[in-house]
């Protein structure tokens, strides 16, 4: 009787925020979106370079999941949108302290382009259809915004870097580089941040789901 007290304040409690949340005003998403930004920044430094390639693994992945889970449609991306624009105007808050557009013109540009829209599309399911917080069903939308929005993106961009540089690569050089290493320890951040989304989000509505009952 007792856990289930506990559950179910819990439950309460997570459905009172996201509720409070959708209510919010447009300052207070403002400055919500601004501390995400921050925290993307802070995570981006925590990275680790894999032999052979210009990509690094770092911890990116939590706050753009985190930020589309927590601010849903529209300020989640518009947190990354933050994040990129400030990086790209100079402000050194890019992995290893960099910032400018020349960093974004990098190998690495396409993966912080694919953050945004991965942040967009996650925050676009979150807020609109409740089944999508189910464990499996986070799991797989995450799955493809990594992989399909972030890595679609970002191995364009390093293959066209590495081409304009004059490198002899071929595109299965370039999943070497920028997608095969990643794929077990990607995985497993999405597996792990599925977890965590599910268990943070109510199962009802708080907002304008079309899926609502």
């Amino acid at each position: 009787m007792e856990i289930n007290m506990y559950v179910n304040q819990y439950k309460h409690a997570r459905y009172a925020f996201f509720k409070w949340r959708y209510q919010l005003e447009l300052y207070n998403k403002v400055i919500l979106a601004v501390s995400f930004a921050c925290l993307t920044a802070l995570l981006a430094q925590v990275r680790f370079y894999l032999p052979g390639s210009p990509v690094p693994l770092t911890g990116q992945t939590f706050a753009v999941v985190l930020s589309a889970v927590v601010l849903g449609k529209w300020w989640g991306g518009i947190s990354q949108s933050i994040y990129l624009g400030v990086g790209v105007a100079g402000v050194p808050w890019f992995a290893g302290m960099n910032g400018g557009f020349a960093y974004l013109a990098g190998p690495t540009g396409g993966y912080l382009i694919g953050f945004v829209l991965a942040a967009f599309f996650l925050g676009y399911c979150v807020d609109t259809y409740v089944r999508s917080r189910k464990y499996w069903t986070m799991f797989a939308l995450m799955f493809f915004a990594n992989f399909g929005i972030v890595f679609g993106l970002g191995l364009v961009q390093l293959y066209g870097w590495l081409s304009f540089t004059g490198a002899s690569v071929d595109l299965w050089g370039v999943l070497l580089m920028g997608l095969i290493p990643f794929i077990i320890g990607d995985t497993i951040k999405i597996a792990v941040a599925a977890g965590i989304a599910s268990g943070v989000t109510p199962k009802q509505a708080f907002g304008k789901e079309v899926d609502a009952v």
